[in-house]
């Protein structure tokens, strides 16, 4: 991708050249839609009796193509398949499974711009958001390949036994499971079914990937580029399918060694719950959602405040579990916050996500849309008021997609909508009196994400100190409350939104796909 380096801090200022060839791409890939796609069974495509037709939120018009759905039949096959793989993939030396997963990054490179094209006008979100999420897959693969090698394959000497008449050697081993399973969401229909593939492939499982029904086109390229990289039959096969038919028949599977989840509180818990009540537990990964918070100071820089603010609660449509939805701000500074919030909401530009003009696109589903209608109607509930937006927009090129405007609402402390993960491009701010009482309203809720906070130097200090998050920001332009990119922010949240407490793309991500085997060898 050239030599500017793209994460999520960096994308508000690509090279020319980033455009130009993103803009080749996507006129090659709306060339081809409407195509039929495959699953992708033991190295072979596999077509169902009864495709899905999938449009693109940002026009309902437009066909992206024709999606086959997994039944029961294809999800044993799919777990046959890699359950049959499994004992050659684990096998394998892990410095030849890294040289694999290595292959698996650069074709990701490759294929950004085509891949990146295909997920704006999949999901809605922008051109650059679509590249970074594309960009950020390759880096999975590759970060996880460099923990595997760095901790040479977790299998780790220990001290001999203090005997005088044996030699008593002792090992700690980490092992694969078997058939993971690993079911994606549909806001982040690329990075987050390759982030946890990745994973477990380079750790020795085989994978069944089931994509979101809404956005299922990316977990089919996906499956390209691994088919592409030789990754040998069976290691990994992708389903498209509904939770309810081809979710459950994966989650209650007698061949389903673990499970990572991403999506709502709900459905994570009841995954998580379902594998420990087994015959005997199998692991679950679930990282679910967020209601996350920004606290503004009295001493923070507004102009700041005011950016990171916007790309956190405004981008991606408020579509991504990191973003932005609660705003505390002390009441000194209330009206100068709100005065710059909302003269920065009306320069939003919105419309095709693809093109280069436009920052906020649709969102990606109509139960989306639609609930953003509700939304906005409490938002003028309870004593809360809105300060902008509210309204779907259905005029001159809106008229045929998912558009809502960015909506911000000024409401009292017992709102009902401040206990709600609405998954929208809606943003809640209260007045406070002090920082106290602004952590503890932060602190107040069964998630604990991400959270970002605005002030000095000694604030920051306790802020970092006392708030329940997984993932933290202090004074960042580039995001109140979202942007964390792998080797950079370990993402991983506390309390309800995730079941580990060990986050994505850290240090201590990767056991998390293996069992410990303690060997005594005495001579």
């Amino acid at each position: 991708m050239t030599d500017f380096k793209l994460t999520y801090s960096t994308m508000y200022a690509p090279p020319a050249a980033l455009h130009e060839r993103f803009e080749r791409a996507l006129d090659e890939v709306r060339a081809d839609l409407g195509r039929d796609h495959a699953l992708f069974i033991d190295g072979k495509d596999v077509f169902a009796a009864a495709p899905l037709e999938k449009r693109s939120p940002v026009d309902q018009n437009l066909l992206l193509g024709r999606f086959h759905v997994a039944e029961r039949e294809q999800v044993d096959a799919a777990l046959a398949a890699a359950r049959s793989a499994f004992p050659a993939w684990r096998a394998m030396p892990w410095q030849q499974r890294i040289e694999l997963m290595r292959r698996v990054a650069r074709l990701i490179e490759e294929r950004v711009y085509h891949i990146a094209a295909a997920v704006s006008l999949e999901t809605g979100k922008n051109r650059m958001e679509a590249l970074g999420e594309v960009q950020e897959t390759a880096v999975f693969f590759d970060h996880y390949s460099d923990l595997m090698e760095q901790n040479q394959g977790f299998d780790h000497a220990l001290p001999n036994d203090p005997l005088s008449d044996f030699t008593s050697r002792n090992r700690s081993i980490l092992k694969p499971y078997g058939a993971w399973v690993v079911i994606a969401p549909y806001n982040f229909p690329f990075a987050l079914a390759g982030g946890p593939t990745s994973a477990a492939l380079v750790t020795g499982n085989c994978v069944v990937l089931k994509g979101a029904s809404e956005t299922p086109w990316a977990g089919r390229l996906l499956a390209e580029c691994i088919r592409d990289a030789g990754i040998p039959d069976g290691v990994f096969n992708y389903l498209c399918g509904s939770g309810r038919v081809a979710g459950r028949a994966l989650v209650e599977h007698e061949d389903t060694a673990g499970i990572t989840f991403t999506g709502s509180y709900e459905t994570g818990m009841g995954i998580a719950r379902a594998q420990l009540a087994r015959d005997y537990p199998r692991p679950c990964i679930a990282e679910m959602g967020g209601k996350n918070a920004v606290i503004v100071s009295r001493h923070a820089d507004l102009e700041r405040a005011t950016l990171g603010i916007l790309r956190s609660a405004y981008g991606m449509q408020g579509q991504k579990c990191s973003a932005l939805s609660r705003i505390y701000v002390e009441e000194a500074v209330a009206d100068a916050l709100i005065e710059r919030l909302v003269q920065q909401i009306a320069t939003i530009r919105i419309g095709d996500p693809a093109q280069r003009a436009h920052w906020m696109g649709p969102v990606a589903t109509r139960a989306a849309y639609d609930d953003f209608a509700g939304y906005s109607k409490q938002l003028q509930q309870h004593g809360a008021r809105l300060l902008a937006g509210g309204e779907q927009l259905r005029g001159e090129g809106f008229a045929d997609g998912l558009y809502c405007a960015p909506t911000l609402a000024e409401a009292p402390l017992d709102h009902p909508l401040w206990k709600v993960e609405m998954f929208l491009p809606i943003a809640m701010l209260a007045r406070v009196s002090n920082l106290e009482q602004a952590l503890a309203e932060a602190n107040d809720s069964p998630y604990g994400l991400t959270a970002g906070f605005y002030g000095s130097a000694s604030e920051t200090d306790w802020f970092f100190e006392h708030i329940e998050a997984g993932v933290t920001y202090a004074n960042r332009p580039q995001g109140a409350t979202t942007g964390a990119w792998p080797g950079y922010q370990p993402f991983g949240g506390w309390k309800g939104s995730g079941n580990t407490g060990k986050a994505i793309a850290s240090f201590y991500y990767l056991p998390q796909y293996l069992r410990e085997q303690s060997q005594t060898r005495v001579d």
